[in-house]
């Protein structure tokens, strides 16, 4: 009988419960990065902490790398999705210093674009920058004031914000169009427009841009419209929405945000529960 070291024994024990803790963890991150494969490893690490797991960063950290999971940039083509030079008022910056704790007291708009073999679709999003969640979202092949309209009437039909509710974007034609600047008056809504040539007077609407980009448009083939239309929407609704865990909003969903200020009774009406998803 060979007279090992007690200490080698227990060595080998525990080498035995990191390989089989390890292989648990790496089964439960390749499921978490299914949904979204730009996951680092520190919001990786979150969504195992809800799953149940009792992980620190470093060991998911050090999991990704020695399986090659960590998320790769790719370099994005830019198209210009704002027009300045016009001759619509522009509106001031009311965000400054501006501390947003309730639903629908600011939303943000923005435009982005997504390429297909034929030119481009583009996509104005609305979000309510309380909660981050998407709440009017539309699609077009023209970047025009009827894109940027439907996206708002979709927001003011499952929200209807209460008067005084800002609405920020930047300074382009399509948002400071007298249609939709009516659009805003009629309900309601005060205006504020980003300061000229200042991205991160809209940093929370770019951010959601740069997250579809990354976690759905980027994984993609899209050819053509109907790819986009086919698959967008339901990426917005089903996942950016109801799954994916946002820093800013304690890691957790919009949609479970939302619910979970409801249920503490925050200072929302009826008709401002979260609405159904839009496919």
């Amino acid at each position: 009988m060979l007279k090992l070291p007690r200490s080698t024994f227990y060595y080998k024990q525990k080498l035995a419960a990191r390989k089989a803790r390890d292989a648990d963890l790496l089964r439960d991150i390749e499921i978490i990065l299914m949904d979204f494969p730009y996951y680092g490893y520190r919001p990786t690490t979150r969504a195992l902490r809800r799953m149940g797991h009792v992980v620190s960063r470093k060991t998911v950290q050090r999991i990704m790398q020695e399986n090659n999971l960590q998320c790769r940039k790719r370099k994005s083509f830019a198209v210009q999705t704002t027009d300045s030079n016009h001759a619509y008022p522009i509106y001031p910056n009311l965000l400054e210093h501006f501390r947003v704790e309730q639903l629908d007291r600011v939303w943000v708009a923005d435009i982005t674009y997504i390429r297909i073999d034929h030119g481009f679709v583009y996509l104005a999003v609305i979000l309510d920058l309380c909660s981050r969640r998407a709440i009017g979202y539309a699609l077009s092949t023209r970047i025009d004031k009827r894109l940027a309209l439907s996206a708002l009437q979709m927001a003011l039909e499952q929200r209807k914000p209460p008067v005084g509710c800002i609405h920020h974007s930047d300074r382009g034609s399509v948002y400071a169009s007298h249609e939709y600047i009516d659009l805003l008056r009629a309900n309601g809504l005060q205006i504020s427009m980003s300061r000229k040539g200042n991205p991160y007077d809209n940093a929370v609407a770019e951010s959601f841009m740069k997250t579809l980009k990354y976690n759905n448009v980027y994984l993609s083939d899209y050819r053509t419209w109907h790819d986009v239309v086919d698959n967008v929407l339901g990426f917005i609704a089903d996942v950016y929405n109801a799954k994916r865990l946002h820093s800013s909003i304690g890691y957790v969903p919009p949609n479970e945000f939302e619910a979970n200020l409801i249920a503490q009774g925050g200072e929302v009406s009826a008709n401002q529960l979260p609405p159904p998803l839009v496919a």
